[in-house]
């Protein structure tokens, strides 16, 4: 991530919940998210293959109504830190059975955008006091979304 990417990604977590993250959080940052967005397209790539479809439709996406608010308090935020264009970078992903098609991988910046919403949430829900998360801090609140995703 160039040291600009990196600035948005400070000010976001700052805005999003008040959190110093540097640039050593990236990597912990980077496989939260690759690995969550995995997670919802193989859900998604089941739904379509019981549904009979050979592709990923934005529908088959298992976006719950908490993650929907999520996505929604990106939108406002990015307003003011416009990290999308970044997201963009990050919302590869591997080769699936089933293949997603344009509109949903076009959506895939917002669905990250509201995961960094509602893991920098998550930081101040499960450790109240932490303002620079440390590996331990990352671990658990991993661990929860793993749990709930």
């Amino acid at each position: 991530m160039t040291v600009m990417g990196v600035s948005k990604f400070e000010r976001f977590f700052r805005a999003a919940a008040s959190l110093d993250v540097d640039k050593s959080d990236l990597k912990r940052y980077s496989d939260f998210v690759d690995d969550k967005l995995y997670d919802l397209l193989v859900i998604g790539q089941a739904t379509a293959k019981a549904n009979g479809r050979d592709t990923v439709e934005p529908w088959d996406l298992p976006i719950t109504k908490g993650l929907q608010e999520s996505i929604h308090r990106f939108r406002r935020l990015d307003e003011e830190v416009e990290l999308k264009p970044i997201l963009e970078q990050l919302a590869a992903h591997p080769p699936l059975d089933r293949t997603p098609t344009q509109e949903t991988e076009e959506r895939y910046p917002e669905i990250i955008g509201g995961l960094s919403v509602a893991l920098a949430e998550t930081f101040k829900i499960v450790y109240p006091d932490v303002k620079n998360p440390q590996t331990s801090h990352w671990e658990g609140v991993t661990a929860v979304f793993d749990r709930l995703l």
